[in-house]
């Protein structure tokens, strides 16, 4: 089971130890994910299993024990010394350790301001970077290579152009999640909608970052909507198994992820909404022309005089048969 979807497992490990990228908790996160998922493992599936959740369990932070443990309590294939690890089962004895009830938590505090309404967050992202500018900074870094693209986001925080404004924060933790269960489905469709809903981007732009096979446009959408490591680190693993696969590229994107600021990341975010209108410009601007050109020959037609030059005036006679001039 584990050696298929993580055949680089053990480097992954000593490679996160001697680099300073701790992907241990996304890790065991992932592998509990993956366990639940079926309700009948072999025998070599829960020795698999067994074997590198209880080497985990003792080297990640507690918010990651706890969601593991959760998960874990109610699954009825547990593997026993799992239990024990996570202190569901006692020592001794084959039951299972009542679990405390959850301690509710505190009501949020009412907000002190109104949030801005869809309409507001969209007029506010149309005026956030000029289409020039836009459009240029999007085909730069999509053109570059990944050396590249870091020094690009790297210099965007020292910029003076102007960053789109911050994802709410109920739409991002909302997104997050979505994000996160059509990752582990694999549902690329899904995925897409959703990042461009969210980040109000053009179906183009949003397929675009999609399908960006360096993952560094990846990333940078996660860091608009100020996505947590180990999140963005599952939907490497799941959805871009290209670059799960491969230790570098984890370590790469963990680490690029990690030091990407949030004002890169917003700039970035303004340039890819700007790049729309520039294109939608530049594909309109001929036939804006055309209908300049050919209202201003109408107007010339229009205003051509009656009478052409050196034609002679008509002559009026008078009365008395005697042409009056």
């Amino acid at each position: 089971m584990t050696k298929s979807l993580f055949p680089g497992f053990d480097g992954l490990m000593s490679l996160s130890r001697r680099e300073g990228v701790d992907v241990r908790p996304t890790l065991l996160r992932v592998l509990t994910d993956l366990y639940v998922q079926t309700r009948i493992h072999s025998d070599d599936e829960q020795r698999q299993f067994t074997e590198l959740a209880t080497r985990l369990i003792d080297q990640v932070d507690d918010a990651t024990r706890a969601a593991v443990k959760a998960k874990l309590a109610i699954y009825p294939q547990t593997p026993v010394p799992v239990l024990q690890k996570l202190g569901l089962v006692a020592a001794q004895e084959g039951r299972r350790v009542p679990l405390a009830r959850e301690i509710p938590a505190p009501a949020p505090p009412p907000s002190p301001a109104r949030p801005p309404s869809d309409a507001e967050r969209r007029m506010a992202a149309n005026m956030a970077m000029q289409p020039k500018d836009a459009a240029e900074i999007h085909d730069m870094f999509f053109g570059a290579g990944p050396s590249e693209r870091a020094l690009i986001l790297h210099n965007l925080a020292q910029t003076p152009l102007k960053a789109a404004p911050r994802i709410p924060t109920v739409r991002a933790k909302r997104a997050i999640q979505i994000l996160e269960m059509a990752a582990i489905a694999g549902d690329v469709e899904s995925f897409a909608l959703e990042l461009g809903d969210s980040l109000i981007l053009p179906s183009r732009v949003a397929a675009q970052i999609v399908d960006d096979a360096g993952g560094e446009a990846l990333a940078v959408a996660a860091r608009a909507l100020d996505m947590p490591s180990p999140n963005f680190q599952r939907i490497l693993l799941f959805f871009k198994p290209e670059i799960g696969n491969s230790v570098n590229e984890v370590y790469r994107l963990a680490r690029l992820y990690d030091r990407l600021g949030d004002r890169s990341a917003l700039v970035m975010l303004a340039a890819w909404r700007g790049s729309t209108l520039a294109v939608t410009r530049a594909k309109y601007q001929p036939s804006l022309h055309d209908g300049e050109r050919q209202r201003a020959r109408a107007g010339a037609a229009q205003t051509r005089p009656g009478v052409q030059p050196g034609a002679m005036p008509a002559v009026r006679k008078g009365t008395g048969g005697s042409s009056e001039r």
